[in-house]
């Protein structure tokens, strides 16, 4: 297809990365986001005193 006119490889590609777009935006807001629990965990930090 070296013929084609450089317009119509324009139009090719914009109908591809379109096409590419709209599929990744659909997936994207397709997952439902997870709910946070209710718990909160707490986080356990040990101090250690040092002895140089």
């Amino acid at each position: 297809m070296p013929q084609m006119m450089p317009m119509e490889w324009t139009m090719l590609y914009i109908t591809f990365l379109m096409t590419f777009l709209m599929f990744n935006i659909m997936n994207y807001f397709a997952q439902l986001p997870n709910k946070q629990s209710k718990t909160k965990e707490s986080i356990n930090t040990y101090k250690t005193s040092w002895k140089w």
